[in-house]
């Protein structure tokens, strides 16, 4: 009898797992039946999407009050496509409000289905009440980190720890080649600018990086670039300042590689340009009612970042909410340009922590399909 899995992923991060995670298992076992909910990425792998998605990557408590009618009907549309579909295993990616209303659905209406998480809610920095949300609604976590495993052993959720799914998709870029193509010389000092995947980020956050690259370049000759999710090209091309370029998604390697330094959206996409040998300076914004609300009551962690997470220090320097200015990440960054000497220690710095994280290991989504294959079996 053929095995049915059905992976569920609301944004362009857990579209991007989804895609890896499909292509490991296709590779493990031809005769899987792999269905979902996801983006073009996971189109690619195979797996088209059975609901819509468009407009589910929203941060923030302003912004989730005014998607609930879209979120709700999307969960919605997801557990029906689920219930038809009648999986073994359901495998639940990111995106931490939609996917556990998804998993409440489903157990709902179908217990026998069993339930992955894929990528937990960071209870390490903030609400580590829901680890024992998530421990009542699914039967397996896939988490990133071991130091996420105690906060669900009380509640007997059991834990598979797969390392940063950036790790290992990590893909050397050409800096030079994009040079080139760009008609860069190999001196050139070149800004990247990443201002997030989402639109609540874009729109906090973009206009703060683009105002401190502007304060880089006025006493400096550089070029600066961007590179814009497909998401979200639209509204960085209206948001970026004239003379600035915009490339595409599919050389973003190649761009990590050949900026001197990135001025980026804590995200996932530190940690990659981290491993492409760039020193990244982050910044973050959340909307002040949310960030009220975080900052009395949930945010424990002393970083956002990863990286600083897993270095227990600051080796990519932060500035969330109120520190977030461009005077703030331009004066970061300003050494970075001026000395090579204080770009190779922030490079040895980051090189260090992305080893704590794991660097070298195997790929996460080998060690996610492992767990699935288990949980499949068992």
């Amino acid at each position: 009898m053929t095995k049915r899995i059905f992976l569920v992923a609301a944004e362009s991060s857990g579209d991007a797992l989804g895609a890896d995670l499909a292509r490991v298992l296709k590779e493990r076992n031809s005769a899987l039946d792999i269905q979902g909910v996801g983006g073009p990425l996971m189109t690619e792998q195979g797996v088209p999407s059975q609901a819509d998605i468009k407009g589910l990557a929203v941060l923030g408590f302003i912004d989730g009050l005014l998607a609930y009618s879209r979120v709700k009907a999307a969960v919605a549309a997801t557990v029906s496509a689920i219930l038809k579909a009648k999986p073994d295993v359901v495998v639940l990616i990111d995106s931490w409000g939609f996917t556990l209303r998804v998993a409440l659905g489903v157990r709902a209406a179908a217990p026998e289905i069993k339930l992955v998480k894929y990528i937990g809610p960071q209870v390490w920095a903030t609400r580590p009440g829901r680890a024992k949300t998530l421990a009542a609604a699914v039967d397996h976590l896939i988490c990133i980190h071991d130091f996420e495993v105690p906060f669900y052993e009380p509640y007997g959720l059991q834990c598979t720890v797969c390392g940063h799914p950036a790790l290992g998709r990590y893909s050397p870029g050409d800096g030079a080649a994009l040079r080139a193509r760009q008609g860069f010389t190999p001196k050139e000092k070149i800004i990247l600018v990443l201002p997030g995947s989402r639109s609540g980020e874009i729109r906090r956050i973009g206009p703060t990086l683009w105002a401190a690259a502007e304060l880089l370049d006025r006493d400096r000759d550089v070029r600066i670039i961007t590179v814009a999710a497909n998401s979200v090209r639209e509204q960085v091309t209206a948001q970026v300042p004239a003379a600035i370029r915009i490339l595409d998604e599919k050389e973003k390697e190649d761009a990590f590689a050949a900026a001197t330094v990135a001025l980026a959206a804590s995200g996932t996409v530190t940690t990659e340009v981290a491993l492409q040998g760039t020193p990244v300076i982050v910044g973050y914004k959340l909307g002040w009612i949310t960030w009220a609300i975080a900052r009395a009551f949930l945010f424990k962690s002393k970083y956002a970042s990863l990286m600083n997470v897993a270095a227990d220090a600051e080796v990519a320097p932060e500035f969330i909410q109120t520190r977030c200015t461009p005077e703030n990440i331009a004066a970061a960054a300003a050494p970075i340009l001026d000395s090579a000497d204080a770009r190779e220690e922030q490079i040895r710095a980051q090189d260090e922590a992305l080893a704590k994280m794991g660097r070298g290991g195997r790929p996460a989504a080998d060690i996610a399909a492992d767990a699935v294959f288990n949980v499949l079996e068992a």
